[in-house]
């Protein structure tokens, strides 16, 4: 059986800015990325996601970013190395204590909006976040995306890694995400959507913006959970890849 790991980007909500329901995409996808606090959540909003996840028996990985809570962290900081590394393992060992605290356990990292975007074309940045990761926990998985600089230099430096795709983006020719200030960047019809990440799954090619077909490897695909009517859009591809045979399993079990 063909099996593939869906993920969402989760525990980024508090009180005065709920993003996602976690609640209902924890019963749907196989791997949460946890929010560490910088780009969005608080501790206790995190701990109660990582504590949900334990119940759900939902793979758990940290999902750090810049310290631009304001900004969502989806703007690029111009700031030293030493710093960035700091800020990267201040947040990976937040969480792992808060995860074992609530019965989960740490699988793997995958970097948040801008510095997940930075890392995979920037390889001072990627070196850096790497070299965090390994201070920390040399045995977590580098989650990152397909085919970038950013995956091949973890892998390199001795870290295990995975590959993701995107379900609700859209692809430039190159491989690259097309960037969320391009109209089209986001992808909002579920079953749209779930058809073209089964033909993904079927045939390892995705249909570009501009309608040309890519070859991607990947581990695991992503539904952000921020996205409107996103827990929907995750319930219709895991149907779908159930009624296909496409087993969801995390990538990192």
């Amino acid at each position: 059986m063909v099996s593939i790991d869906l993920n969402s980007d989760l525990g980024e909500n508090t009180p005065d800015r709920v993003v996602s329901d976690d609640e209902a995409m924890l019963g749907i996808v196989s791997s949460a990325n946890i929010a560490c606090g910088f780009h969005a959540g608080d501790p206790a909003g995190i701990f109660s996601t990582l504590q949900r996840a334990a119940e759900h028996k939902v793979t758990v990985g940290a999902h750090p970013g810049y310290r631009d809570f304001e900004g969502f962290g989806r703007v690029k900081l111009d700031i030293p190395a030493t710093q960035l590394q700091a800020d990267v393992e201040y947040q990976l060992g937040a969480l792992a204590a808060l995860a074992k605290h609530a019965g989960a356990k740490l699988s793997y990292v995958k970097p948040h909006g801008a510095l997940y975007n930075a890392l995979a074309r920037d390889e001072g940045i990627a070196q850096t976040v790497v070299a965090a990761i390994r201070a920390v926990d040399p045995s977590l998985i580098f989650l990152g995306l397909a085919g970038t600089e950013g995956l091949k230099l973890a892998e390199r430096a001795g870290l295990s890694v995975a590959a993701e795709a995107f379900a609700d983006r859209a692809y430039l020719p190159s491989g690259d995400l097309v960037p969320r200030s391009q109209e089209g960047a986001v992808l909002h019809d579920p079953a749209e959507v779930s058809q073209r990440m089964l033909d993904f799954v079927s045939t390892g090619t995705i249909r570009a913006i501009d309608g040309t077909l890519i070859r991607v490897h990947a581990d695991s695909l992503c539904v952000h959970g921020d996205s409107p009517g996103a827990v929907a859009m995750a319930r219709i591809i895991r149907s779908a890849f159930q009624d296909a045979g496409i087993a969801i399993q995390p990538f990192a079990a």
